[in-house]
């Protein structure tokens, strides 16, 4: 299954980011394949990892479209996104590669919740599959990935939730920092399996 970018990608430049965080993310990306909460088909890990770059907005350095987590990733398999126009489909970004498919919905959340700097989106069929027996809430039905509609989904649940299913897709762990969204991930998935 190839993932298509549904959005339009204005490079603001090309230049790879450069935030020392970015070490950090790659230690998150490399514990998330080998918990296998991003699976890889045709060597492509299905998940995306993302952190906030200032507090004051809601620039953030996300994981590049069609990298593979089970490698070893350079700073050239992120992307620093800083704004989206949701009208015309247009993710304005800097970087050497398209950004990840859910850009659009991690600057959704960003821009909704003030107090989250960072964002891992994984799949996990225990999670998934036990989502409802752990009460944890889902969106009310499945959307396309990287869609609109998925980004509304998400918003309407949001509140102040740090751990979301969006319906037969995947899970939004949402934290303070990079260390919090993994340990609350660890977490659930211990519970889920």
């Amino acid at each position: 299954m190839t993932h298509v970018v549904k959005f339009t990608t204005s490079f603001v430049s090309h230049e790879i980011p450069c935030d020392k965080r970015i070490d950090e993310l790659k230690k998150y990306c490399a514990k998330f394949h080998e918990l296998k909460l991003a699976p890889c088909i045709d060597d492509i890990s299905h998940g995306n990892l993302s952190f906030r770059i200032n507090p004051d907005k809601n620039y953030f350095i996300i994981t590049g479209s069609q990298i593979g987590l089970q490698k070893e990733l350079t700073d050239d398999c992120f992307v620093e996104v800083t704004d989206c126009d949701f009208e015309k489909m247009i993710v304005h970004a800097s970087g050497a590669r398209e950004p990840s498919s859910e850009s659009m919905l991690h600057f959704s959340i960003y821009r909704e919740r003030k107090d989250v700097n960072a964002i891992f989106h994984g799949h996990s069929e225990s999670i998934l599959t036990n989502a409802e027996r752990l009460n944890i809430l889902q969106t009310r039905q499945e959307e396309p990935y990287g869609s609109i509609e998925l980004v509304k989904s998400v918003l309407d649940i949001l509140d102040d939730n740090n751990f979301i299913v969006m319906k037969n897709h995947g899970f939004l762990s949402l934290g303070k920092t990079m260390e919090d969204a993994m340990n609350r991930t660890m977490a659930i998935d211990r519970i889920a399996m």
